[in-house]
């Protein structure tokens, strides 16, 4: 190789994902970023939500480099595992240690603060009592704080838990001075309130509530943030399970052989039962059946699929056998595409960073800096050494950032819990964020806005025919030998009817329809043959249909619905329009939006008519049909890059990418887990109503996190002062360190009372009825919603 070579295979880049744990705040994210960045041509990305380090490196620069760098950083590092697996049982046990601490702490806790802040309550030698149930909650209680401490003394740097672990040694150790050496240690001792601390001599002060209140407070906020970030990466193992985990392959010979997916290789036959997914990208070769693309593409009706038809990996078989050559496989299928769009998607979403992350980095030296500061100058202003302490202390203890840390969580945890009983699920505080500050929606439609699920939605039959009962009757009777979604969507339809006849002589056509004999005369329910009507003065011939009927067949395919011709004895009796309905609280949620300043967008994967249909009947002007998941993805983007702030809705697998891309992602509960999983909200009522009232719940919860940030540091502005010259107590400021979190929390848990407004008529500004049309036969085609499709055979 020549030295040019070697010179830009040194200089090109390469891209390396490297798992690290250990990270707790703002802090810990930049301390990795600036270690990496260290290196010559290197530049890191981490994903504090994901624990992930996307680096951008020169070839020359291995791996194992830049692990060696992240774990000298006092990280640990390793690369992703190549499959997504379940969650690893070390982390479910790391969950239950965690859980056991914070509960021992606080059973040691508790009496310890009721003496401490009570003096009525303190009894003979009570000290001696707080101090035995302290120790354990300074030592073991307080440990995972004291680990970080430390860790971060060797690599110079100092976060949240250095003030934390600082905090409780130093209340500790004076407290265990005052009790052995001090004079608190006098079996009759009682300690009340003082707000300016002596400046004598004195040391009969312990400051235990501080020892086991900082631990305790701290504890609560950092389980609270971890279940809010629970589950991170859930929507791409949703997607790998989505996926089929081995294929029937069908040799040259025509044997079958059962394999690992990992095996199949492009050109490769497979087979396709009836109930399979599709195991990967291809084209059929043999068999005819429907297809359920819902999932994939968002298309509501089943596709037909034959003998060269394109086919998705993913997508269910609802019918026929299905023999498939293999076009694509593992990293080029279009669901392991969507898989990737989630998860670039997610790691620029998370860069997002909590104020108190980013205010602690600050924060945390300027407070250490102030307490050794003030040790000098009450030192060197000739001050007694337990004064110059007591102030030190006082400032430590009155800094720990409780109420900082609780600011957030607590209002989380009310309001989610106040959501869920609403029906919205709410997966953190960026969720929450977002939501409040959301100004466009995109709106899927397919099982979000309307039900997802195929009925009849009008019936016209022929004036001087069988009529519309006893045609859709007939029609029923046939179609019960079918498995297919149209046929089960007439029998369901008339399930409340007389018993159906017996049916001889059934068949069905693939692309057609089916046909039979009910008591001697055939039934056929087929695709329309003819939309236009005869001509003027021309009978219509037996077998076309009518000018009533093909009148029907265009209004129903003009607004989106799939059609099927009821024929009996080779006379057009009726046609039958199915829809997939809007959901009744779709009217709701479109009009408050717009109530909230809100836009909304409708993205589907459906065609034009069937989105156009459903946007007229909701009021939505602007559409986009036929999306795949890319372009809705590449929609979101666009949106962003004009500046919006955008939410967009979605329930299928097709709406993930699109989901983890925007500025706020919200599943409809009935969706699929990669929907759910991508999504910051959660509604899990089928009710897209709730909708609004998630908006307004996330703005009255905005605004409680900001009252209590602006108290947590309105707090700390006032009382560090105080505390540096001398005015405040140690034992009045772990009280006042205490009181602070009490009343974060108690602002937070206002949050449980909150009511939704009141529903208006949402259809008070429309000219359409907000009652969905499924009338049995009316007098004319209702408009509808749904993809109009070729009927097929099962």
């Amino acid at each position: 190789m020549s030295a040019a070579d070697t010179t830009s295979a040194a200089t090109a880049e390469a891209a390396t994902e490297i798992v690290v744990g250990g990270m707790t705040c703002a802090a810990c994210v930049a301390r990795v970023e600036k270690k990496l960045g260290r290196l010559d041509g290197v530049s890191a990305t981490v994903n504090l939500a994901t624990g992930r380090a996307r680096v951008s490196h020169p070839a020359a620069v291995t791996a194992a480099e830049l692990m060696a760098v992240v774990e000298g950083a006092g990280f640990t590092a390793s690369l992703p595992e190549p499959e997504l697996p379940e969650k690893p049982a070390a982390d479910g046990a790391a969950a239950a240690s965690a859980m056991t601490r914070l509960v021992v702490t606080a059973l040691l806790s508790v009496p310890v603060l009721v003496l401490s802040m009570a003096p009525g309550l303190q009894f003979r030698n009570w000290q001696w009592l707080c101090f035995a149930l302290a120790t354990p909650v300074a030592v073991w209680g307080a440990w995972p704080f004291h680990e970080k401490a430390l860790r971060g003394l060797r690599h110079a740097t100092a976060t949240m838990d250095t003030l934390v672990s600082l905090g409780v040694l130093a209340s500790y150790s004076w407290s265990a001075y005052a009790l052995f050496l001090g004079g608190a240690g006098d079996p009759d001792m009682r300690m009340p309130f003082t707000l300016v601390p002596s400046m004598g001599g004195g040391t009969a002060d312990v400051y235990l509530e501080a020892v086991v209140g900082v631990p305790l407070f701290v504890l609560v906020g950092r389980l609270l943030e971890a279940r809010a970030r629970h589950g991170t990466g859930s929507a791409l193992r949703a997607l790998a399970s989505l996926a089929a985990k081995d294929v029937v392959v069908r040799a040259a010979d025509g044997s079958e052989l059962r394999v690992p997916i990992e095996e199949l290789r492009v050109g490769d036959h497979f087979v396709v039962r009836p109930g399979e997914r599709v195991a990967t990208d291809g084209v059929v070769v043999a068999g005819s059946s429907a297809l359920d693309l819902s999932l994939v593409t968002g298309e509501s009706a089943p596709v037909e699929a034959g003998p060269g038809t394109a086919v998705v990996g993913g997508a269910v078989n609802s019918g026929g056998l299905l023999e498939v050559r293999a076009g694509a496989v593992g990293a080029d299928t279009q669901l392991a595409r969507i898989s990737r769009l989630v998860e670039d998607a997610q790691a620029g979403k998370a860069r997002v960073q909590r104020v108190a992350d980013a205010v602690a980095g600050v924060f945390v030296p300027a407070v250490l800096a102030v307490a050794v500061t003030v040790l000098g100058f009450w030192l060197g202003a000739g001050a007694p050494p337990q004064s110059a302490v007591t102030a030190a202390v006082a400032v430590l203890v009155v800094a720990c950032p409780c109420a900082l840390g609780l600011a957030t969580p607590t209002a989380l945890l009310a309001a989610t819990g106040r959501g869920a009983g609403l029906g919205i699920l709410v997966a953190g505080p960026q969720a929450l964020e977002g939501l409040r500050r959301v100004d466009t929606v995109v709106l899927d439609k397919t099982g979000t806005l309307t039900t997802g699920s195929m009925t009849v939605t009008g019936v016209t039959a022929r004036a001087d025919g069988l009529g519309a009962d006893e045609a859709l009757r007939l029609a029923a009777a046939v179609e019960r030998g079918s498995e297919h979604p149209v046929g089960r969507a007439v029998c369901a339809y008339v399930t409340d009817a007389a018993p159906l006849p017996d049916v001889t002589e059934f068949t069905a056509t693939p692309g057609r329809g089916v046909s039979g004999r009910v008591g001697g005369r055939l039934v056929e329910v087929v695709r329309p043959e003819d939309g236009a009507p005869p001509r003027k003065g021309q009978k219509p011939r037996k077998g076309g249909l009518p000018e009533s009927l093909a009148t029907a067949v265009r209004a129903a395919e003009r607004d989106g619905r799939t059609v099927v011709l009821v024929r009996v004895d080779g006379t057009p009796e009726a046609v039958v329009a199915l829809g997939d309905s809007v959901r009744s609280g779709s009217y709701r949620a479109v009009d408050h939006l717009k109530r909230l300043g809100l836009r909304p967008v409708l993205a589907t994967g459906d065609s034009e008519g069937a989105a156009r249909a459903v946007a007229e009947e909701l009021g939505i002007t602007e559409v986009h049909a036929r999306a795949t998941p890319e372009d809705k993805a590449e929609l979101v983007r666009e949106l962003r890059a004009q500046g919006r702030r955008v939410a967009v809705i979605g329930d299928g697998v097709n709406d993930t990418a699109a989901l983890a891309g925007a500025d706020l992602g919200i599943a409809m509960g009935s969706g699929t887990d990669a929907a759910i999983g991508a999504a910051d909200v959660t509604l899990v009522r089928e009710d897209m109503g709730v909708l609004a009232d998630a908006v307004r719940l996330a703005r009255r919860t905005s605004a409680t996190v900001r009252a209590n940030l602006a108290w947590a540091f309105g707090y700390n502005l006032v009382t560090v002062p105080l505390a540096a010259v001398g005015l405040l107590s140690p034992m009045f400021a772990a009280a006042a360190m205490s009181v602070s979190s009490v009343l974060v929390v108690a602002n937070s848990l206002r949050l449980r009372g909150w009511q939704p407004v009141p529903a208006r008529a949402a259809g008070r500004n429309r000219t359409h009825s907000p009652v969905p049309r499924h009338h049995r036969a009316p007098a004319r085609p209702a408009t509808g919603n749904n993809t109009v499709e070729t009927r097929g055979d099962a």
